[in-house]
């Protein structure tokens, strides 16, 4: 049963509409990612669910109760930000109590409540130290406890992790999901960073121009992109120009395939998009590939673990990975090759 529901929302300032008819219901305890680009309105939602920004229209409900109209402290929810906010004048242990000291909880309560989310974070040894003193992730992490302290129906996520450096963001997230799966709380997660959503996400909705695109389990939007950005967006991506022969195949440069989806709304000699993912694609056949595109190689490129080549079919230049093997023979540069892969893997792009 839903336990958050956006119905309907759609946001404008003065006449430009940056949210249009955004609707969603999550679980409880479901941690849900909002990705895309800036600009999107991806944080704009999320502001709507806090309380920041009224939507123009629509409704947000939690757990039964509509929180359209009520004000940012009516609302038993906890927020993370970019920029860690945290009070440069307080140590940790008063940053993570703040919000227990507003609410008028007894001092043996906060005690315990505030040691609790140390423990949890892993950093009860710096409960007396100060932010200035602390690394980002250490900052950030401490931000997390001081919104979880409350213990806040939903739990918020702007964008945490983007100022962090590349490993500690890796780490970081990794430990935002566990904590999330132990305490069981329902939360949103704003990034522009797709490994970010696709690695710790029950669901992600990927949004554009202020619409949801596709929302759906990470597997769902890699695999089976339903709109051209999400196909673009997520992951790396071969989007192939083809002509319809007839409702089931179509003409890549000399090569004519034979697709699984059906091409009923398209006639002969209709362009047609088709996406293709690099890994999905191999010079030696497996015993699943049933399908092969035949082109010239145009580059090859070592990048350790993966060589990525690239074939011209057609005037589409195709790329397609390899595990690295030290006994593999690469074709040269301007040598036909043939790609093999599952007639499955080839999508139709529609959007």
């Amino acid at each position: 049963m839903s336990f958050l529901t956006l119905s309907n929302i759609k946001k404008s300032f003065g006449p430009v509409r940056v949210v249009h008819d955004f609707n969603m219901s999550i679980d409880q305890g479901e941690f849900v990612s909002f990705l895309g680009p800036s600009g999107c309105g991806k944080t704009t939602v999320l502001r709507m669910v806090a309380g920041f920004e009224e939507p123009s229209a629509g409704s947000i409900v939690i757990d039964g109760k509509d929180q359209t109209s009520l004000k940012p402290n009516q609302r038993n929810i906890g927020m993370v930000f970019q920029a860690y906010a945290l009070f440069p004048n307080m140590n940790v242990f008063d940053n993570v109590a703040f919000g227990l000291k507003v609410a008028g909880v007894a001092k043996s309560e906060i005690d315990k409540r505030v040691n609790e989310m140390l423990e949890l974070i892993g950093l009860s040894h710096l409960a007396d130290r100060y932010p200035y003193q602390m690394s980002g992730g250490q900052q950030q992490r401490v931000a997390l406890a001081r919104a979880l302290a409350p213990r806040p129906q939903v739990l918020l996520l702007d964008e945490p992790l983007s100022a962090l450096d590349a490993k500690i963001r890796v780490s970081l997230r990794e430990e935002i999901r566990a904590i999330q799966r132990k305490l069981g709380i329902t939360t949103i997660f704003v990034t522009h960073d797709q490994e970010e959503a696709l690695s710790i996400s029950d669901r992600v909705v990927v949004m554009n121009a202020g619409r949801a695109d596709q929302i759906g389990t990470p597997f769902e939007i890699y695999n089976t992109p339903a709109t051209r950005f999400v196909a673009s967006f997520v992951g790396t991506l071969n989007l192939i120009t083809g002509a319809v022969v007839d409702s089931n195949n179509v003409r890549i440069g000399e090569n004519v395939l034979t697709l699984k989806q059906s091409l009923d709304g398209y006639k002969m000699g209709d362009e047609i998009q088709l996406a293709l993912r690099p890994e999905a694609a191999s010079l030696t056949p497996s015993p699943k590939d049933d399908t092969t595109l035949s082109g010239i190689v145009t580059s090859s490129h070592f990048l350790g673990s993966v060589i990525r080549t690239r074939l011209d079919v057609g005037g589409n230049t195709i790329s397609f990975d390899m595990f690295n093997d030290p006994g593999l023979k690469l074709p040269p540069i301007g040598a036909p090759a043939t790609l093999h892969f599952a007639a499955d893997d080839l999508l139709v792009i529609k959007d």
